[in-house]
C-alpha cells in the first residue's frame, strides 16, 4: 500500500484509504477517522504561514513569513514549517530533546519555546533527506466549500458541518426548507 502526502509534506496517508481507484478523493464517510481528521485539518492548514517564520516576524509582519510546506505532529498540536526552518525542527526533535514530546499536547508549544529562545540547528546540520518522487504532483485537498458540498451531497434529515480548525464533522437537523428560511433574530446587511 503506497503512502502519500497531501497538500503539505509530512503527514502520510494510505493511498487506498483516501483515493478511489480513479484517483479521486473518497467521500469523507468512507475515510477512516484518523485520516479524515487529518484531511479536514489540512484543508485549514495549507494556507497558513511557517510557525518559525511567524515567531521571527510576528503578526505585524506576517506577510514576510514563508508559507508552510511541511506539517509535523498530531492534529491540533502540529508544527507548520517552510523548507528553510524544517532543519531547525529536525535538530530540535532529534538532537535537542524534542522527541520526548511526541504525541503530547505540548509538542507545538515546546518547539515554539525552544525556537523563540534562539534554538537553531548548527550551520553544518544536515537535517532530513527527503525522497520526493513527484513533488509537483502532491494532490491538493478540496477547498472548504467543496468539502462541505461533497459531505452533504444527497443528505436528507441531517446536515453535516465541518469544523476545519478542529478537523471534526458534526451533525445538525436539516431539511430542504431550512436553506430558504431567514433567521429573524439575525441582523442582515442593508443597502
Amino acid at each position: 500500500m503506497a503512502k502519500v502526502s497531501i497538500g503539505l509534506r509530512g503527514w502520510r496517508f494510505d493511498e487506498s484509504e483516501v483515493f478511489t481507484g480513479e484517483g479521486e478523493f473518497r467521500p469523507l464517510d468512507e475515510v477512516p477517522e484518523d485520516a479524515r481528521t487529518r484531511l479536514i485539518r489540512l484543508t485549514y492548514l495549507q494556507s497558513k504561514p511557517c510557525d518559525a517564520c511567524y515567531l521571527v516576524h510576528g503578526e505585524a509582519e506576517k506577510r514576510r513569513c514563508n508559507p508552510a510546506a511541511v506539517v509535523y505532529g498530531e492534529p491540533m498540536e502540529e508544527v507548520l514549517l517552510c523548507p528553510d526552518h524544517e532543519v531547525d525542527f529536525f535538530y530540535w526533535y532529534r538532537e535537542a530533546g524534542g522527541s520526548e514530546y511526541r504525541g503530547e499536547e505540548t509538542f507545538r508549544d515546546e518547539f515554539h519555546e525552544w525556537f523563540a529562545a534562539g534554538g537553531r540547528a548548527p550551520d553544518d546540520y544536515e537535517g532530513p533527506d527527503h525522497v520526493d518522487t513527484d513533488p509537483d504532483e502532491l494532490p491538493t485537498p478540496p477547498d472548504p466549500a467543496e468539502l462541505n458540498r461533497r459531505l452533504n451531497e444527497g443528505q436528507k434529515g441531517k446536515r453535516k458541518r465541518i469544523d476545519f480548525k478542529k478537523g471534526e464533522v458534526t451533525y445538525e437537523d436539516w431539511n430542504d426548507e431550512d436553506q430558504n428560511r431567514l433567521d429573524l433574530g439575525q441582523d442582515y446587511p442593508t443597502k
